[in-house]
């Protein structure tokens, strides 16, 4: 596999209310439910989405305190410059934003994080398939 640029989408569930350290921003309650969390790879698509679904790692990132967690995580990817993280994440519907700024420290957004009551439909390839695509070449 070489070197892909592209977005990504953690769909990620907490099952009860939790309070996270997140790193710089403090502690915060994150209420049970549904998030999802969007980000990018300028180089290393595939490196960066393994290392987020690892659960052994060093807390870099806010949403590692998150992840960290989580009771269940998924993603998905697209591959690519186009959309950007922020216009992907902009495009999500009916999400609420809890902490602004979380993964956003990096652009004008006011959070790259979306806190929904239901389970959000995601309409990016799912990371098994695209790795399985992967493999076959």
């Amino acid at each position: 596999m070489g070197v892909i640029a592209g977005v990504y989408q953690l769909r990620i569930c907490l099952k009860r209310p939790m309070e996270i350290l997140v790193g710089a921003p403090g502690r915060h309650t994150f209420p049970a439910g549904w998030y999802v969390y969007t980000g990018s790879a300028r180089h290393g698509l595939v490196q960066r989405v393994a290392r987020h679904l690892r659960h052994h790692k060093r807390t870099h990132w806010h949403i590692d305190y998150l992840l960290a967690a989580a009771d269940h995580v998924e993603a998905f990817v697209l591959p690519g410059g186009k959309p950007t993280e922020c216009e992907l994440h902009a495009g999500l519907e009916g999400g609420r934003v809890l902490i602004p700024g979380f993964g956003a420290s990096d652009c004008h957004c006011e959070s790259h994080l979306a806190w929904f009551r239901k389970r959000p439909e995601i309409r990016l390839m799912p990371w098994r398939e695209f790795i399985r695509d992967c493999r076959l070449y």
